[in-house]
């Protein structure tokens, strides 16, 4: 049966280290060791400590330990020269760093409850979220951390960015600067719109060219409701 030392005596020449290069390696990663010491643990005389074995396996590149110290018995890795072997280390070090096979559990989900407004009831009531019309829905990570409230969009004026049915997230505030996206109460009516100037007035823009701008008049007060954020892909 092969003993651990013959097996760290052969994977040093099979790197090209001398045991004094190897104690001078040990000794830079904080394991001070003589190469009296490496040929004791090479001969059987004496085993390295816990410490000592660890820093050899490094040193060493033992990756997997249990396969390398099994009395032959590799695994995966049986029959591959020491080449294929690093070829194989390179590519598991691949599959971890892309993320995609971990074994570590799932983060759990954040959840938060928010309120969900439709458009098109709202924009009648002119009490758009200082009313009831509402339902509180659960979301998570997918929705962006600044979002006090979401609105169920109604109609295409806001294509092709926004469509009928979906989901806006908005941060509640109360101004806007021109070509921001936003929530706003006009004339009684709730919008998604973007507002924009217009000579010396202001306007909300419809995305979708087949729909003629908003002009805001200076006798009807514009309400803004809050900011869309942007979409979480």
């Amino acid at each position: 049966m092969t003993t651990i030392g013959e097996i760290l005596a052969a994977r040093r020449r099979e790197l090209g280290l001398s045991q004094n290069e190897l104690a001078v390696r040990l000794t830079m990663l904080g394991t001070e060791v003589s190469n009296q010491a490496v040929s004791k643990w090479e001969k059987g005389s004496t085993l390295p400590n816990a410490k000592q074995f660890l820093a050899l396996c490094r040193v060493l590149n033992i990756q997997d330990v249990r396969a390398a110290f099994s009395g032959g018995r590799e695994g995966v890795f049986a029959g591959l020269d020491s080449r294929g072997r690093r070829l194989a280390l390179d590519y598991v070090e691949l599959l971890k760093k892309s993320g995609l096979y971990s074994n570590r559990e799932t983060p759990e989900r954040r959840l938060r409850s928010l309120p969900l407004y439709s458009l098109a009831v709202s924009a009648g009531t002119g009490q758009f979220l200082d009313g009831e019309d509402y339902e509180m829905v659960d979301v998570g990570d997918e929705v962006p951390d600044g979002a006090n409230f979401g609105v169920r969009v109604a109609g295409d004026s806001m294509e092709p960015e926004f469509h009928d049915g979906q989901t806006v997230w908005v941060r509640q505030q109360r101004s806007l600067m021109t070509g921001e996206i936003g929530i706003f109460l006009y004339d009684g009516n709730a919008y998604l719109k973007k507002l924009v100037a217009a000579g010396d007035r202001m306007a909300l823009h419809s995305l979708n060219p087949k729909y003629p701008d908003i002009l805001v008049s200076p006798e009807l007060p514009l309400r803004v409701l809050g900011k869309v954020l942007p979409q979480i892909a």
